[in-house]
């Protein structure tokens, strides 16, 4: 190893030192009169090797000072903790252009962060630096200015995310000053019966205000409990007519108003099979009487192919001059927007449209929700018997206790119950007679007790 050099730290000549080593190295007839001094009152450069081996230097007022640092910076170098502060002068809006190409993740991820940073962290904290960021000022920008529970909760974990990783990128920054930065809007819950879904006469009364062209997708919605973007994006060939399952392998997303084929985006547990109940098969029948799908199955990454898809708008396949004089084949293909066109004036017309202001947004809303076909399953599933580890598998959810939490809702029989319970009404309950042995009904052991995907369609 290189011995340490002996004038480190060295102080430097100054022009407006009068000491004899200053007046030689700016004289005073190029750099004007000073008085004479014996201690020169120069900085003191104390010089040193970064990680990589780079040349860098610091001045310090005196001497000691510089041999401090010196002593400190060597200990970080060996030890590994070394950061350049210069590497934290970086604006976060330079350090986002750089941070933002190497992160992945799903189209829908990536547009809602996107969305947050130009909407929430951009014009606040664009042009500080990295290393003026403090725990302080970002919380009280996070308290005033980010309203609403849910997106205080997306736009910190962004934050946060971000200068994570620039204290992972060699120590851009010491320290992460929104670590500990905490959400503070209250989150406000929706009315129960903002979230319960129809009643199975409510649905009836929308199939029928329904064009007719729409009603096997409800009827698909309805005995299936897919999310929107999977049963419009189901193909034929992901069908079983003669084993009535439909498997789920993909899903349609909305990447900014362009429909794009993608993976299962939820978790592992969304790609699943579906037993189909006799309603379902009849809807899969009508729809392939009326577009006569194609049996193909074209790659994800091969495009939309919407002559594979099951379930098209009314225009699927019809032909349109183009201003530039072309014709092209209309897709079709459906969209949450466009499908709201008719589903407004549908829950309308069955007289139970309602508006709900959202409590988190501020935004009005219409009940019901499309969505709500998917709760609606979920409650006749359990309201059925049918176990939640079962119905957890049904939906496509990773967890069971999301199920109950998130999808089953109260129906107006269970109501009714507690109601009456309260009341001190008893119930007549039907029991078997257990005097005759020969009419006992059959126990069942502990392998019968599982529920098949076969149990859950009929339970529907």
């Amino acid at each position: 190893m290189a011995p340490r050099a002996a004038n480190n730290p060295r102080q430097i000549r100054s022009k407006n030192c009068g000491c004899t080593a200053c007046l030689t190295e700016y004289p005073p007839d190029q750099y004007g009169e000073r008085r004479p001094r014996r201690d020169c009152t120069g900085s003191w450069q104390a010089r040193y090797r970064d990680p990589a081996g780079k040349q860098r230097a610091k001045n310090f007022r005196t001497r000691g000072e510089a041999i401090a640092f010196l002593d400190s910076v060597r200990t970080a170098v060996r030890s590994r903790t070394y950061h350049d502060p210069k590497r934290g002068e970086i604006t976060l809006g330079a350090w986002w252009d750089l941070w933002w190409p190497s992160q992945g993740g799903r189209i829908r991820t990536r547009n809602r962060k996107e969305s947050n940073w130009n909407a929430h962290i951009a014009p606040k904290w664009r042009d500080v630096p990295l290393n003026a960021l403090e725990h302080m000022a970002i919380q009280s920008w996070l308290t005033q200015d980010v309203k609403g529970h849910e997106s205080q909760r997306k736009v910190l974990e962004l934050l946060r995310a971000m200068l994570a990783d620039a204290v992972r990128d060699n120590r851009r920054i010491p320290f992460n000053p929104a670590a500990e930065v905490r959400v503070t809007a209250i989150a406000v819950p929706k009315h129960p019966d903002d979230l319960r879904p129809p009643t199975e006469k409510q649905y009836a009364l929308v199939r029928e205000a329904l064009p007719s062209w729409y009603r096997p997708l409800v009827d698909w919605a309805q005995e299936t409990g897919m999310r929107w973007g999977e049963y419009t994006a189901m193909r034929r060939c992901n069908v079983d007519r003669d084993a009535a399952l439909a498997y789920v392998r993909e899903v349609v997303i909305d990447d900014d108003g362009v429909l794009r084929r993608q993976i299962i985006p939820k978790s592992a547990a969304a790609l699943r099979s579906v037993p189909l109940t006799p309603k379902a098969l009849e809807a899969y029948d009508i729809m392939i009487e009326r577009l006569a799908p194609a049996t193909t199955r074209s790659a994800i990454e091969d495009g939309m192919h919407p002559e594979e898809l099951l379930f098209r708008g009314p225009l699927a396949g019809e032909q349109r001059r183009q201003k530039d004089g072309t014709v092209a084949t209309l897709d079709s293909v459906l969209s949450r927007n466009n499908f709201r066109r008719v589903w407004i004036p549908a829950i309308q017309a069955a007289g139970i449209a309602r508006k709900i202001k959202n409590p988190e947004t501020g935004r009005t809303e219409w009940w019901p929700r499309v969505h709500d076909y998917r709760h609606a399953v979920a409650s006749r599933l359990h309201e059925a018997g049918v176990p939640e580890v079962d119905v957890q598998a049904f939906l496509g959810q990773e967890r069971g206790s999301r199920v109950t939490w998130n999808y089953t809702h109260t129906s107006d029989a269970s109501l009714a119950a507690a109601r009456d319970a309260l009341a001190g009404v008893r119930r007549l309950r039907v029991v078997h007679g257990v005097h005759d042995e020969s009419t006992r009904p059959p126990r069942r052991d502990s392998a019968s007790l599982g529920t098949s995907d076969g149990d859950a369609a009929s339970a529907l």
